[in-house]
């Protein structure tokens, strides 16, 4: 006779270990605990190190109750089981006094000192807009955070794969005291992909700076660069090509209006780099730059580029043209441009036909973002043009600025083409075209 006597375990109890991690790891911080005091197995799983491989920490800077219970969490779950993270993340979000960046760098002074002692594989390491060179950060507070942030890039700079500094804002001798911190040991960094867009302060003439391109000689693997233009030099093409021309696949580049951009780059330098480094492809991100005159000095036909943005970002100049880019600059990268966005002010300026042109150049542009004063029937001949397989456009992103208060009209043109290249659109095609009012 059988035993009853026993309660029937659930079928949750048989669920295999990997399973229920893969529960949990869907799961908050708070349902994880939660969860881990089901029972023995669950609190197992609880500890498990796949589970906190990963882990974002934002600082508000003006928390509300909620926030503050989740940030405090996150910490909590740092530390607990940091020893395991490989990805992280810090996010600052919104400092608005002293008091909060002095409190914030005393908790990363404290995280970061854990980290170094309990951490054997963190690989990425993420901290974007610091924004160092803002009044909140006294100098204090600022010299403290940046020697402590150093000292732990000294003791992960074996591990680091991956570091995001985005938007430090710093002075050059700070940034390069922190670039270096990566090299330190052995004078020489094999960290592959670095993300120093905005990181030091605006009006910086970093391309002449030797101390920067003594920095930059110590990293000798690099796969992807992102920075600004105005620390490209051939001193630092030379360097890349020298150090890092057998992995280097991508450099992003931006440039903005208020970076010093007039140097003398030699286009020689970018084809030696280009020669060296087959696999290299180059991003242009160009904002409020563009003048035909400021593009041409950077926009050498050397370069491999693969991808360029122009955004004027609703700014307007009366003296600006963009038909010069548009025929003269741009198609010169017909064979290796996929990627193409333009946000222009072009109130004054028809621009359909020379755009139209580029497009049906460009033999392998895939994505094309256009933000600009276009007719409607721009886009009916653009799509024709798709239909008959005269361009190989995947996405299509379009914004039609009207100097008119009431678009209706514009709107029923654009579903009649809508419904007349349907099934192109519907089968083939990331679509989005809509009118925008710019009174």
């Amino acid at each position: 006779m059988e035993d009853d006597s026993e309660p029937k375990q659930s079928s949750w109890a048989y669920l295999p270990d990997v399973c229920l991690r893969h529960v949990f790891h869907w799961l908050d911080d708070r349902d994880r605990s939660r969860a881990a005091l089901v029972c023995k197995k669950w609190n197992c799983a609880m500890y498990s190190g796949s589970l906190w491989r990963c882990r974002t920490i934002t600082f508000y800077g003006q928390p509300s109750r909620a926030r503050t219970l989740e940030f405090q969490s996150a910490l909590w779950y740092t530390k607990k089981f940091g020893k395991y993270l490989k990805h992280l993340e810090i996010k600052l979000s919104n400092p608005y006094n002293t008091p909060f960046i002095k409190k914030f760098q005393v908790i990363m002074r404290g995280l970061l000192s854990h980290l170094g002692k309990c951490n054997s594989h963190l690989v990425s390491l993420s901290i974007k807009y610091l924004e160092l060179d803002c009044l909140i950060w006294k100098n204090v507070v600022r010299a403290q955070f940046i020697k402590n942030l150093a000292a732990f890039l000294k003791r992960m700079s074996n591990q680091l794969d991956y570091l995001n500094l985005k938007g430090a804002r710093i002075t050059l001798e700070e940034g390069c005291e922190l670039l270096n911190s990566l090299s330190s040991l052995t004078n020489r960094s094999f960290i592959s992909e670095i993300n120093i867009e905005d990181f030091f302060s605006l009006h910086l003439s970093v391309y002449s700076s030797a101390l920067f391109h003594q920095t930059m000689s110590k990293f000798h693997s690099l796969t992807i660069l992102t920075f600004n233009y105005n620390c490209i030099s051939d001193e630092l093409l030379d360097i890349l090509r020298e150090h890092s021309s057998h992995s280097l696949c991508t450099l992003n580049i931006k440039c903005h209006i208020h970076d010093p951009h007039g140097q003398a780059v030699s286009g020689m330098s970018w084809a030696n780099l280009a020669k060296r480094a087959p696999k290299l492809n180059v991003n242009f991100f160009f904002e409020r730059v563009m003048k035909h005159d400021h593009l041409a000095r950077i926009l050498l036909v050397e370069i491999p580029v693969r991808s360029i943005s122009l955004r004027s970002c609703y700014f307007s100049d009366p003296d600006w043209t963009m038909r010069p880019t548009l025929t003269n600059l741009l198609p010169a990268y017909w064979r290796g441009l996929q990627k193409l966005t333009l946000e222009l002010n072009n109130d004054r300026e028809l621009l359909d036909d020379e755009l139209l042109q580029l497009i049906l150049s460009c033999k392998r542009l895939l994505f094309l973002k256009v933000w600009a004063f276009l007719s409607v029937s721009f886009m009916e001949r653009l799509l024709q043009n798709r239909a008959e397989r005269k361009c190989i456009l995947t996405t299509i992103k379009v914004r039609i600025y009207t100097a008119q208060d009431d678009s209706t009209e514009e709107e029923q043109l654009l579903a009649d083409i809508y419904r007349k290249f349907k099934y192109l659109i519907d089968s083939e095609l990331n679509y989005f075209v809509i009118t925008y009012p710019m009174l």
